[in-house]
């Protein structure tokens, strides 16, 4: 939610920032703006809508300036205009702020501000921190005693503000400082040759430096061509020491597909290898077949889980709840993370909560957390929290917050849509359900190699399933032009999967879609059917294949078009599905990782029939790191 960068350095400060945005845009793309330094001013370009838009605004503008800051906005308080766009300025024009955030106090401090005749140009709470930066600097000038002005009026600036933010501040009087300040939002630095860098996530920097010191909450740095210097808020400094990322520059790259959606879905099988190479071991007798790193006092007298999660995150935890409650035989709760906050389940002992964000950086998830956390302190050690993260970012804050994660190893996901993180998340709950199935003895030995077995064919079986989807999905998004209303079904371990394949086609074809437990049909939602309604039926041979077929042949009879995601083209389903998208047929119990496969390229199929931007949907954004 928001994306920004900064640069300090000796080349030209303009394309790095644009190119650090465009890797950034995921975060946020109502509108977009630079702010650089040059000849003793700051030179401010803002344009609502996408970074094109910007882009096209600074390419007749010559701007040798090498400091700068930028952003890419996902709008909270203010329309999309460009009016509200960051970089904000205080009146004067000599400071210059970017912000990922939200600061809750803004109408007091806007109140007090314009108590001593500011003017405010913008509906934002972000243009707050300018002017205060403004007044503070003005009184640390005058006192003629800090070490860096500029620095201790962000410093003290920071001290008014309430809420998750990070903040990148440029002024005019220091031409060579970068100040950037972190609190519960995620910012990185960049280090380079004689040039350092910032930005809310990694991609917008790995083409310049591999070298990178993510910031804790709390903590401030200052920038200057000379080197970074980190402090605490009360301006202790502190010894830190920055790392190497293993990423390269392709990763963030299409690397020739059309789309980052598409190129994702087609990263898939490769994900669920690296998973099975990293959670499942050949082990000796009496040792666990799963290796997470956790270790066996975490799980002594567990009696219950819970999870907290949003979105597609959300959709993973149902299918991890019947994974933890059928093989691990642990009763198992899932919420959003949002409601959990304000409804919290009552205290149980021997409790493992569990929280699951793609990012690390979703606000109601580690609020939720943190909540659970604070509840838990100080009571008996049967009611003391356990906390366990799912995260394909372990570097994030929830890295940083829970003893221990589950990396879920997808490498970097830049299509707003989740696709192959939420594979990744699936093999995260296997793994887990796996191990402690193992160390519960819930399930026989030959029942748990049965299923891992199963598992390590599922890579080959997404290659197979893609080879096969692709025409079909292009083909049967043809007939999508007119479509308002989809409905998914979906049973047992499958219905989660109706609602992810409703949430794709809802996120990126902007077509009002809902998944629905097959059964539920016959409640209500049945109403809804005719020709004009198709219907998405997940039927996979198992306890429920044959209760699924009837569910559908009711929806059939509503004259509604009826799409089967099954491995069995011929017999029974071969006459009730007007069209199939086949897979392989497995396990029952392994099915979601390859039933979800089709929904995921039906909907983007749809979407890019539709001439939309799949990988920047409307409104939407990649990491909701506020409220």
């Amino acid at each position: 939610m928001c994306g920004i960068v900064g640069y300090i350095g000796t080349q030209a400060a303009t394309e790095i920032l644009l190119s650090g945005l465009e890797k950034l845009e995921y975060r946020g793309y109502d509108s977009a703006g630079i702010a650089t330094i040059n000849s003793g001013d700051i030179n401010c370009v803002r344009a609502k809508g996408k970074l094109h838009n910007l882009r096209s605004k600074l390419e007749s503008i010559e701007n040798p300036a090498q400091i700068g800051i930028g952003h890419t906005r996902w709008a909270t308080h203010g329309k999309p205009e460009e009016y509200n766009a960051h970089p904000h300025m205080d009146t004067p024009n000599r400071v210059a702020v970017v912000q990922n955030g939200i600061v809750e106090n803004y109408r007091e401090l806007r109140e007090e501000l314009k108590s001593f005749g500011i003017e405010f140009r913008s509906e934002t709470d972000t243009e707050v921190i300018p002017h205060l930066i403004s007044r503070f600097l003005q009184e640390e000038i005058a006192l003629g005693e800090a070490y860096s002005p500029f620095f201790e009026a962000v410093r003290k600036a920071v001290g008014q503000l309430n809420g998750a933010f990070a903040i990148a501040a440029v002024s005019a009087d220091f031409p060579d400082e970068l100040i950037v300040v972190r609190q519960q939002a995620p910012l990185v630095i960049g280090f380079g040759q004689g040039e350092f860098f910032c930005a809310s996530d990694t991609p917008a920097i790995v083409s310049y430096t591999r070298a990178v010191l993510p910031l804790d909450n709390g903590e401030i740095a200052r920038l200057t061509p000379l080197g970074v210097e980190v402090y605490d808020f009360t301006g202790k400094r502190l010894k830190k020491q920055p790392r190497l990322l293993n990423l390269s520059p392709t990763m963030v790259e299409k690397q020739g597909f059309k789309h980052f959606m598409l190129k994702e879905i087609y990263e898939q099988p490769g994900v669920v290898r690296a998973c099975l190479d990293a959670y499942f071991t050949e082990t000796q007798n009496n040792e666990s077949p799963i290796n997470l790193g956790i270790p066996s006092e975490f799980y002594t007298d567990l009696e219950q889980i819970q999870i907290v999660a949003c979105g597609t995150s959300w959709h993973a935890a149902l299918v991890g709840k019947y994974l933890l409650e059928q093989l691990a035989q642990i009763p198992t709760q899932v919420s959003y993370a949002s409601e959990y906050r304000y409804a919290p389940a009552p205290l149980t002992p021997n409790t493992l909560t569990i929280g699951v964000t793609q990012s690390g950086e979703t606000a109601d998830t580690l609020a939720a957390l943190g909540m659970e956390r604070e509840r838990r302190q100080g009571r008996e050690p049967k009611y003391q929290a356990r906390l366990l993260g799912i995260t394909n970012r372990p570097e994030s804050t929830l890295g940083h917050s829970v003893p221990h994660i589950i990396s879920t190893l997808a490498g970097i996901e830049i299509g707003v849509a989740a696709t192959k993180t939420f594979i990744a998340q699936l093999m995260a709950f296997y793994a887990l359900a796996i191990d402690l199935a193992y160390r519960r003895q819930t399930l026989p030995a030959e029942k748990i190699e049965d299923i891992i077995n199963g598992l390590r064919q599922i890579p080959k079986e997404i290659e197979a399933t893609l080879e096969k989807q692709e025409q079909l999905s292009e083909t049967l998004a043809h007939d999508f032009a007119d479509t308002q209303d989809v409905i998914f079904l979906g049973r047992g371990i499958n219905f989660p999967i109706a609602l992810e394949g409703a949430l794709k086609l809802k996120e990126i074809s902007y077509i009002h879609a809902e998944g629905y437990p097959a059964g539920e049909m016959k409640h209500g939602p049945i109403a809804l059917l005719d020709a004009k309604v198709p219907v998405v039926s997940i039927a996979v041979p198992g306890e429920v294949y044959e209760k699924v077929i009837s569910n559908s042949q009711e929806a059939k009879a509503r004259d509604s078009r009826l799409i089967g995601v099954t491995p069995i083209s011929d017999g029974e389903a071969g006459e009730i599905f007007n069209d199939l998208l086949p897979i392989a047929n497995v396990d029952e119990i392994l099915s979601p990782i390859l039933t979800v496969v089709p929904l995921q390229l039906l909907a983007y199929h749809i979407a890019a029939r539709r001439g939309l931007d799949v990988d920047q949907p409307r409104n939407l954004a990649k990491s909701v790191t506020v409220e």
